[in-house]
């Protein structure tokens, strides 16, 4: 057995390998020891292999999927070996093979998969000019190659599918760039060669060329297609017959997010790495899985075509004005047949998913008839698309119960009525029941024994059953078939019989239900494609049930899309904050267009400027899926890309700075945007020194107002910058509000015309818990810096003019200048050293010796009051 397991595992020698023993999946060696730590489980031993115990390890075959899903969900694939000879017949160990092997990216089973997140395979190639890459969803058979011309557009992409593996070649040379995504997988450079992917993919979908698709052109792509085909072949074993066609991704088909943008923006996940308070959480509410992926997809890919917009847009007003819930009610009975669909392509699915697809069939007649109610283009294309499949519900209908068992091994599926010799079989082995209980009645009353009983166990078949003190009384024609402490069985001729004929029954029974079982799949396969775009159909129309649900209950309004050169909205909120806030959101106005392209943003700290940036971003991004936006009046014009520099992280894995992580997103932004994009920056500069940073950021927002003329919004804390209106015409001040009252701050989170005022950095430290000592100290050296300031700009007034008069080299003058020098200079140090004194007293201050030295119970009212009084004149001395 050792042998055969060696020679099986040799081929597949760096994953796990479940091998079949019994009612085990046994590991042995190192994959024992590496599968008892991932699992939690027990670690033994067994035989010896050069004079030491085999490790092993092993979990039972009912509770399988239980442990794929953990070692999955950990990046681990898994072959699974199974005994596929016959054990009567075997001489020696029972042949074994493996039968699939189960990936992260190839997993189809239910229990497996996040029922509402994509499971994607990718495959990558090419070099940092032209890179190819290849997605495939194998639980949907969606196929999709892209090419990407630069570094950064690969990383956005795949931080738009998030792969659960991704496969490279070997000698990858930008492989520094993916090394800290999961799942990562190398493979041979020939799965990625042009002429071996081209004859992969025609051979797959059957024709003799891929220019019908569309991709021929795509090299790198067709090359990492190749790969991802190949790597599903060798893992699921069987034929991939929903896998029947690929499509090219246009990059200019999409409006365009980075990596940096899509995390900034908490699209699908915060930047804790959670799913909590996303822009996916707050617009979930489809009824299906499916829906649900597909919502995600559309918020990671939104879309240029206006004419599929404004189509989405009239749906969503439509269901808007006929109420979506009777819809809503029929999607929620159909379930997510999308997957179904895959694991009856891959005859791996199980008896509820026959009776998942029995009611969503039973149900699309009645929502054909729910959309029959409108009469818009997008409604009447799926209600096309959905279509009604009678002669396969009739089927599915007469043959599969109402509430199957999980898997088919015990029987119990095929609907009675369904076939004949499987009725006659099930009665006879049903049968056996009367049966027993007419001859143990009879027994009883033949021998006398009254406590006689007849019953049947899996191990022994069956018995008749006497009490150690009654079983003198058995006759002659009993044979004993087991002894136990209380009682005594027996067979008889005639009940062995019954036996033989019950059991074969069942058997035959048994064997015959699997074969019809299996029939099922041959009867579905016709119908596979037409129910694959049904299952499309049905999950659009879920996203756009959802886009309607959410206008009525948010109360959002319809955007107007155009190719004018504009970005405008009234009372603008932001989609996620407003429902995470307790007090009522303040809605902001936006105006961008010809005239007024970028908004330099002032403002506290925690006044609301990245709210109001991201908020923007998120109404452009909502247009462009189609649903309505948080905001009324919002006019959103051609954009072809949005940007984000927010927030500071470091890197520290790639060995960059905040600041160098800064700059890397910042040159991406001034490399790539165009007076089509919308380019949100927020506190440029911050990472370094004061004077270098506000020369970057002064710099950076010329250069976006001047070359790029690209919509945007520019935060920031350098009041320098609010002087760029008076050189750059299309440059306007705006500002966060806030009151200031008693050294405390009230933010008003409305945007006003102007810069602010200043920053109130020191009351929002307050606000934080800064100690006051810090606070008082810090506004102390406010004083003196700006004290400094005015004296420096009187300084250089006066070097001006002395230079314009006669008595530039006038002793006296430079006597005075050096004596005021000389006194600014005194006076800065003895502020200096004052608010050193207060942070670092040298001896505690009098109001403190008075307290430590009191004894609190032992004073009188009198006394206490006093004592007030004594502090109070102590704390200002």
């Amino acid at each position: 057995m050792m042998r055969q397991y060696l020679t099986i595992k040799a081929q597949h020698p760096n994953i796990l390998m479940f091998y079949r023993m019994g009612d085990f999946y046994e590991l042995f060696f190192d994959d024992a020891k590496k599968a008892a730590e991932l699992l939690d489980i027990s670690l033994t031993a067994r035989g010896k292999s050069g004079g030491d115990p085999i490790p092993m390890a092993g979990v039972p075959y009912h509770a399988v999927e239980s442990y794929l899903a953990r070692l999955v969900k950990m990046g681990e694939s898994v072959a699974i070996c199974e005994q596929v000879g016959d054990p009567a017949t075997s001489k020696g160990p029972v042949e074994r093979q493996v039968q699939r092997i189960v990936t992260p990216g190839t997993v189809t089973d239910e229990a497996l998969l996040e029922e509402r997140r994509d499971n994607v395979l990718a495959a990558v190639c090419g070099h940092s000019m032209h890179y190819g890459v290849a997605t495939l969803d194998v639980t949907s058979g969606r196929f999709v190659v892209v090419e990407c011309d630069t570094d950064d557009a690969l990383l956005g992409e795949l931080q738009r599918i998030n792969p659960a593996e991704l496969l490279y070649p070997e000698g990858f040379e930008s492989l520094p760039l993916i090394e800290q995504r999961k799942g990562l997988r190398r493979r041979p450079e020939w799965e990625f060669d042009i002429d071996t992917a081209t004859e992969q993919l025609t051979a797959q979908f059957q024709t003799k060329e891929l220019a019908g698709f569309g991709v021929s052109d795509l090299t790198k792509g067709i090359g990492a297609a190749g790969c991802v085909l190949q790597y599903v072949k060798d893992t699921q074993r069987t034929a991939l017959p929903h896998i029947r066609r690929i499509q090219k991704e246009q990059q200019d088909s999409r409006v365009q997010l980075d990596a940096a943008t899509r995390r900034n923006l908490e699209l699908t996940h915060n930047l804790a790495g959670g799913i909590e308070n996303t822009l996916f959480s707050v617009m979930d509410t489809t009824t299906t899985a499916m829906g649900s992926r597909l919502l995600q997809r559309y918020i990671h890919s939104p879309i240029t075509d206006q004419h599929e917009l404004h189509n989405r847009q009239d749906a969503i007003e439509a269901l808007i004005d006929n109420e979506p819930d009777a819809i809503r009610g029929h999607l929620k009975t159909i379930g997510d047949i999308e997957r179904i669909m895959a694991r009856l392509a891959l005859r791996s699915a199980r008896p509820r998913d026959f009776a998942r697809l029995k009611n969503a069939l039973n149900t699309l007649p009645d929502l054909q008839e729910a959309l029959g109610a409108y009469n818009v283009a997008q409604l009447n294309e799926l209600k096309q698309a959905v279509s009604t499949y009678p002669e396969l519900q009739a089927l599915l209908n007469n043959a599969i119960i109402d509430n199957p068992p999980v898997v088919i091994r015990d029987g119990g599926v095929i609907a009675e009525g369904f076939n004949s010799e499987l009725d006659e079989l099930r009665k006879l082995s049903q049968g056996a029941t009367d049966y027993l209980d007419a001859m143990e009645q009879r027994e009883r009353e033949r021998t006398g024994i009254s406590t006689l009983k007849v019953g049947y166990n899996r191990v022994h078949g069956f018995f008749i059953e006497i009490s150690r003190a009654n079983s003198d009384k058995a006759p002659a024609e009993y044979i004993r078939r087991q002894t136990l402490k209380n009682t005594e069985r027996f067979i008889t001729p005639e009940l062995k019989e019954h036996e033989d004929k019950v059991l074969t029954s069942q058997g035959r029974a048994l064997a015959l239900e699997k074969q019809l079982y299996e029939a099922l799949f041959d009867e579905v396969a016709p119908s596979l494609n037409a129910l694959i775009e049904t299952a499309a159909a049905l999950a659009k129309l879920d996203v756009l049930c959802c886009f309607a649900e959410r206008a009525l209950s948010l109360d959002w309004y319809r955007p107007t899309l155009s190719m004018e050169s504009a970005l405008t909205y009234e009372e603008g909120r932001h989609p996620v904050v407003e429902q995470v806030m307790k007090d009522p959101f303040i809605a902001n106005p936006l105006t961008l267009n010809d005239s007024q392209r970028m908004l330099i943003i002032t403002g506290p700290n925690m006044g609301g400027k990245s709210t109001y940036m991201r908020q923007t971003a998120l109404i452009a991004l909502l247009a462009y899926i189609g649903s309505y936006v948080p905001a009324q009046n919002a006019h959103i014009g051609k954009i072809d890309r949005i940007f984000t520099r927010i927030g500071a992280s470091d890197d520290l894995a790639s060995g960059r700075s905040t600041f160098m992580v800064e700059m890397t997103e910042t040159a991406n932004i001034l490399h790539n945007a165009t007076e089509h994009s919308l380019v949100l920056m927020d506190e440029i500069g911050r990472g370094t020194s004061t004077y270098d940073g506000l020369s970057l950021a002064w710099a950076c927002a010329s250069y976006l107002a001047q070359k790029l003329n690209a919509y945007t919004l520019f935060a920031t804390h350098y009041f320098e910058l609010t002087e760029l209106p008076d050189t750059e015409k299309s440059v306007v001040n705006v500002h966060l509000d806030a009151v200031e009252h008693d050294d405390t701050i009230r933010f008003m989170h409305s945007v006003q015309n102007g810069a602010a005022s200043k920053s109130f950095g020191l009351q929002v430290a307050q606000l934080a818990g800064v100690p006051k000592p810090v606070i008082k100290a810090a506004q102390q050296k406010l004083a003196i810096l700006e004290n400094a300031h005015l004296i420096s700009e009187t300084e250089s007034s006066a070097d001006v003019k002395t230079d314009k008069s006669s008595n530039i080299g006038d002793e006296t003058g430079k006597q005075h200048d050096r004596r005021a020098n000389k006194k600014a200079a005194s006076t800065a140090h003895g502020s200096l050293q004052s608010q050193s004194q207060l942070l670092f007293p040298d001896k505690p201050h009098p109001v403190v010796e008075a307290l430590e030295n009191l004894s609190p119970d032992e004073l009188s009212p009198r006394q206490a009051l006093d004592l007030i009084y004594t502090l109070k004149r102590l704390s200002q001395s």
